[in-house]
C-alpha cells in the first residue's frame, strides 16, 4: 500500500476524523476540557450495548471450544495490543486458569508493551509467525483488536487463524472493518471520532477494554470458574488474596471464621473444594474428586454430592 493509498484509507475512518468543533480545546480551562471527556467517554456503554448480540454470540462460541481444552489467544498492536496481554495476564490470578490458557499477543513482543516498536504493526508476517509458535488448533480462538480495523499484524493473525481454523472475533471500533469481515465473529464498537484526533488510546481503548472485560469474564462463568458471583478459582498468590479467599468462603457458605480456616487448610487453601467440604459435608479429598469428575463445576459437584 502505497502512502497515498494509507493516507486516504485513514481518512475514511471514523476513529481518525478531525472535529472542528474542538480546535480551541487547548485554550479551555482544565475542568472544562475534563467535563468533555467525561462527556465523550459516557457515550462508549452505548455502543458497546448495540453489540451485546455480536458478543453473547463470540462468547458462547468460545467458551465451548474452551470447555473442550482450547485457548483464547489475543492479537493486536499498540493500545489494542496492551489491552489484550493485559486481560490475559489477569485470568490466572482472577480465575486459576493456566497462563498458557489465555493468551496476549502484541506486535513487537514484550518489549512494544512499554515502547514503539517500529514497523511492527505493519508486519502480517510477524502475526503469522507469533501465531505458529502456539501451534494453534480447531479448538483455539484469535481475538484480533484493533481500532482501525485495518491494523495488519490483528488482521493477518485473523486470517492466518482462521485459515488453520480456529474460531476468530475481530474486535475494532469502525463500522464495516477489514478485520471484521476476516473474523467469524465481529465487534464493531463505533465510538466515533476522538477528543484529541486519531489518539484511539481514549474511547476507542475504553471500549475495547469493556469488550475483552466480557470476552474473558462471561467465557470464564460459562466454563464454571465463578460460583454466583464469588471468584471461587481465585488463585491466593498473596495475603490480599488469602483474605478474599476466606471472605468468599464464608459469602458462599455463612461458615464461622474456625471452620473455614480448618476447610482451606484441609484442601491447600483452594476456595472450591473448600466450599464443597463445608456445604456437602464431605472431606478435602473428596471434594476435590467430586469437582475434577464435575470439570471444576462447583454447582454440579454439589449436586453430584453424597446425601
Amino acid at each position: 500500500m502505497t502512502s497515498h493509498d494509507l493516507r486516504r484509507q485513514l481518512a475514511s475512518l471514523t476513529t481518525e476524523a478531525f472535529r472542528p468543533e474542538l480546535a480551541d480545546i487547548d485554550r479551555l480551562p482544565t475542568l472544562d476540557i475534563a467535563r468533555l471527556m467525561n462527556a465523550e467517554d459516557a457515550g462508549v456503554p452505548a455502543a458497546v450495548a448495540a453489540q451485546l448480540p455480536r458478543i453473547a454470540a463470540a462468547v458462547d462460541a468460545v467458551a465451548a471450544r474452551m470447555a473442550r481444552g482450547g485457548r483464547l489467544v489475543y492479537a493486536g498492536a499498540g493500545t489494542a495490543g496492551r489491552l489484550g496481554v493485559l486481560d490475559a495476564s489477569e485470568c490466572p490470578p482472577t480465575f486459576n486458569t493456566d497462563p498458557a490458557q489465555v493468551v496476549g499477543l502484541i506486535a513487537g513482543g514484550p518489549e512494544a508493551l512499554v515502547t514503539s516498536v517500529e514497523g511492527a504493526e505493519d508486519s502480517g508476517e510477524l502475526a503469522r509467525k507469533d501465531l505458529d509458535s502456539l501451534a494453534l488448533t480447531p479448538e483455539d480462538t484469535v481475538v484480533g483488536v484493533s481500532a482501525s480495523g485495518r491494523t495488519p499484524y490483528a488482521v493477518a493473525a485473523v486470517e492466518h487463524a482462521r485459515a488453520l481454523g480456529a474460531l476468530t472475533v475481530g474486535v475494532a471500533c469502525n463500522a464495516h472493518s477489514v478485520l471484521g469481515a476476516a473474523a467469524e465473529h465481529a465487534v464493531e464498537v463505533v465510538v466515533g471520532p476522538e477528543l484529541i484526533a486519531g489518539s484511539t488510546r481514549l474511547k476507542a481503548g475504553t471500549a475495547q477494554k469493556l469488550v475483552l472485560n466480557m470476552l474473558s469474564t462471561i467465557t470464564m462463568i460459562r466454563l464454571g470458574k465463578t460460583y454466583g458471583n464469588l471468584m471461587v478459582d481465585v488463585r491466593a498468590s498473596n495475603d490480599k488474596l488469602r483474605a478474599r479467599s476466606h471472605r468468599i468462603v464464608a459469602q458462599a457458605t455463612g461458615a464461622g471464621d474456625e471452620e473455614i480456616e480448618k476447610a482451606l487448610a484441609e484442601t491447600g487453601g483452594e476456595v472450591k473444594p473448600a466450599i464443597l467440604t463445608l456445604l456437602a459435608g464431605v472431606d478435602g479429598r473428596t471434594a476435590a474428586r467430586l469437582l475434577e469428575e464435575s470439570g471444576g463445576r462447583l454447582r454440579a459437584a454439589l449436586a453430584h454430592a453424597p446425601r
